[in-house]
């Protein structure tokens, strides 16, 4: 007896040596804050992780609602991936802590900011205030929304899977590489479509799109917000109608979780035509992976400004 559990308590940890985990076994519990992050978490760690996003695409990530769900999953959780630059500041926090999971907290092994590699615009330089509204001292943290940051998510997913589960890591890079291989070629796709419209003048609501801007060759010239976080005023209001105008912007691109009526009036004033754009997979029941989320919004964007200029 006492030589068979020698055995047994050698083999696990032989096992544990050349895995690097015993979560080995089976699937990997990923757990992420936004659906964009475990579309591709899903794509790189295929049928050797199972994935669930804390939120849901529909809904504004910086403000979800924290459920007592949500420390049962994170308690159970081998990896926690966020979006970072404090987007989810507002809710995270408390769910990691309460979670008691010693592998998902700030600096764990099983904790993953999303945002390490990736392009990041908008960082703020100078003394930040609350005046500013709901300001990001990190930067935008919309950075999802460039495809070349997909890739540089994908890269990070990549290696934080294969330090938990070395034996599958051979498995997690050729499944990365082939996702990165069939994001270059879609990207060209849509390159190539938005090509003709690149220049176009959008206001947005929310600033959720400097990197999806910058990517596809759109000029940005206005918010509806008067600042992140801010309703919007009377007097903003026609400031943005105004400035429209003059620059004969005829498309504005809001976010599903926000509220119409101040976009429908500017759209009625202008001449404008409002889009509810998603920024998220799940924004809209078709969007169901990272890849459509860009098939979406391009081409949802692309028929409006056809319908613009020849009206």
């Amino acid at each position: 007896m006492r030589v068979r559990s020698a055995v047994v308590v050698l083999g696990a940890a032989l096992a544990l040596a050349v895995t690097g985990t015993l979560w080995a076994a089976g699937p990997l519990n990923v757990i992420t804050t936004t659906e964009d992050l475990a579309a591709i978490a899903r794509e790189v760690g295929g049928d050797k992780v199972k994935v669930e996003s804390l939120s849901r695409g529909y809904q504004d990530p910086h403000f979800v609602e924290a459920k007592p769900s949500f420390v049962l999953k994170l308690n159970k959780a081998d990896l926690l991936i966020a979006v970072g630059r404090e987007l989810e500041i507002g809710w995270l926090p408390p769910l990691v802590t309460q979670s008691r999971n010693s592998k998902i907290q700030l600096g764990g092994d099983g904790y993953l900011d999303a945002s390490l590699t990736a392009r990041i615009l908008e960082v703020p330089t100078g003394q930040i205030t609350r005046a500013m509204g709901d300001v990001h001292p990190l930067g935008n943290p919309h950075y999802w929304l460039d495809p070349e940051n997909g890739k540089r998510i994908a890269k990070e997913i990549e290696a934080k899977l294969s330090a938990l589960d070395r034996a599958n890591a051979a498995y997690f890079a050729q499944r990365e590489e082939d996702f990165e291989k069939r994001l270059s070629a879609a990207e060209k796709g849509w390159q190539a479509t938005m090509a003709p419209y690149k220049g176009t003048k959008v206001v947005t609501y929310h600033r959720s799109w400097p990197n999806f801007a910058e990517r596809f060759g759109l000029e940005v010239i206005g918010y509806v917000e008067p600042r992140p976080g801010i309703p919007p005023s009377p007097s903003h209001t026609f400031d943005v109608i105004q400035e429209m105008k003059r620059q004969n912007v005829k498309i504005i691109l809001v976010e599903p979780y926000f509220d119409l009526k101040t976009p429908n009036s500017i759209g009625r004033e202008t001449g404008a035509k409002v889009l509810e754009m998603p920024p998220s997979v799940g924004g809209e029941k078709e969007v169901t992976d990272y890849f459509k989320l860009f098939d979406y919004d391009v081409k949802l964007l692309v028929d409006a400004i056809k319908q613009t200029r020849s009206s």
